[in-house]
């Protein structure tokens, strides 16, 4: 049975977060608060969080300098995943991964589908490996963004968590 096993050490996490939105500043960024406030909850630190246009270079760039720096682990997103021609965030996440993960999309849409049914597909959740970091891309409603924090993300960035973790193998991911 999967769960948190306490005999072991919490190991904190430095997350950044990035909401993708030609429309949504720090005041009005709801999905964003989520995600910060799910995060510093569960024990990790909030590393940087900023709000970048729907533009693929604007993403990419932000991206490329956050996996780049020693202070940031994780990259969580929300926002421009959807199938309007602003929503960019899918291309822009894959256009720097080296590995995809595509079990985090199946069963962020297991997750949605129970929730708001086939609705989910209109989401295009991705996540992946980018030099030595994970990089998650959530749907821009509050809602996803609770969903694939408390469903996925708060059990995979859980070293604790068993049978298996994302934690665990994240000082491997860079290995050649």
């Amino acid at each position: 049975m999967p769960g948190i096993d306490d005999s072991r050490s919490f190991i904190p996490l430095n997350i950044a977060v990035m909401t993708v939105s030609d429309t949504r500043t720090l005041e009005t960024d709801t999905s964003g608060d989520v995600l910060e406030a799910r995060l510093t909850a569960a024990g990790h630190r909030l590393a940087a969080r900023t709000i970048v246009s729907d533009d693929i270079q604007m993403i990419r760039n932000q991206l490329l300098a956050w996996i780049a720096s020693d202070e940031i682990d994780i990259v969580i997103s929300t926002g421009g995943t959807g199938l309007t021609g602003r929503d960019v965030t899918p291309e822009a996440f894959k256009s720097v991964y080296e590995k995809e993960i595509d079990g985090f999309s199946a069963v962020f849409h297991a997750v949605s589908f129970a929730k708001i049914g086939t609705s989910t597909i209109q989401s295009r959740a991705t996540a992946g490996v980018a030099h030595g970091k994970y990089i998650f891309a959530l749907p821009g409603s509050p809602g996803a963004c609770k969903d694939g924090w408390d469903e996925i993300l708060v059990h995979q960035l859980d070293n604790r968590f068993r049978p298996c973790n994302f934690v665990e193998i994240l000082p491997r991911l860079p290995e050649r």
